[in-house]
């Protein structure tokens, strides 16, 4: 009892103290997923668009080979034998020119007029990822468009000298091919103002074509020194040598391994150019 009377105050005892409800940790987003989504994404566009998409991609390299390589063969004006110095050129023109074109033109678009960019960089994938799969996409779509060649070139010379064991040195060099078009394709995509596109498509894609050693065997150029400068910085010509080193030894051609350092050094460049280009472009 207290002295007023009133009953005792009992003792205070702690009762037990609700946890406090913790956020629930947000889980980190899976990239590889991202990334493959985008991957798929574009895949099933081209999909939906298969047969436009190979007429675009293979229809000047096919008519290059059907002229030099079966009506001027069969009208006298040349030798059976550049039929097959020309197959490995337009393999190799068909994967390079696909890989670049298929980055180019699209990352102009997307930048400037569509805005569709801006979905992707919203995706849970750092920005150099973006750009490595519009890489990855255009050097699929280039892989089509060479393996496409194989078959055509078939029906247009009715041979074609590939067997099983070429399939791997064939298929290092597209890649690496493709990837190095495609890297360069996002260089000019990125660096280059969309209303001058045009333009430096129309400077670069021609000498590019005619100084790629798609029509020639690029030692053959010992007589005209200062050309076979110009076709040593073109990244087109050691995809075409490395190809007809492997699909012709018999004629001229530069040693596989050179080819490859070559491919690798311009990988290296573009890769570099064309991260850099994506990045700013990105940011702007």
């Amino acid at each position: 009892m207290t002295a007023d009377g009133g009953p005792a105050a009992g003792p205070l005892t702690a009762g037990p103290v609700p946890a406090t409800p913790t956020p629930a940790a947000v889980p980190r987003p899976d990239v590889g997923r991202a990334f493959r989504a985008l991957v798929w994404r574009d895949l099933f566009v081209t999909g939906r668009e298969f047969v436009p998409f190979l007429l675009q991609v293979v229809l000047q390299p096919v008519f290059l080979l059907f002229v030099f390589g079966k009506v001027l063969v069969d009208l006298g004006f040349t030798d059976q034998r550049y039929a097959d110095v020309l197959l490995p050129g337009v393999v190799a023109l068909a994967a390079f020119l696909t890989a670049l074109q298929n980055t180019a033109f699209p990352l102009v678009i997307d930048f400037s007029f569509t805005k569709e960019i801006e979905d992707r960089l919203l995706a849970p994938l750092p920005t150099s990822l973006v750009a490595l799969e519009k890489i990855v996409f255009a050097t699929l779509r280039a892989l089509v468009a060479a393996l496409a060649m194989f078959p055509i070139s078939w029906g247009v010379l009715g041979s074609l000298p590939v067997g099983w064991d070429d399939v791997p040195v064939l298929a290092l060099f597209l890649v690496l091919g493709s990837l190095v078009g495609a890297a360069m394709g996002m260089t000019l995509g990125t660096f280059v103002r969309p209303n001058r596109i045009n333009v430096v498509f129309a400077v670069v894609l021609t000498p590019l074509l005619f100084t790629g050693s798609t029509q020639f065997p690029w030692p053959s150029l010992d007589s005209l020194r200062w050309f076979q400068v110009v076709c040593a910085v073109n990244p087109l010509t050691y995809v075409s040598e490395a190809l007809r080193a492997q699909l012709a030894p018999g004629l001229p051609h530069l040693p596989p391994w050179l080819c490859a350092l070559a491919l690798l050094g311009f990988l290296a460049v573009f890769g570099v150019t064309s991260l850099v280009g994506f990045r700013r472009r990105a940011l702007d």
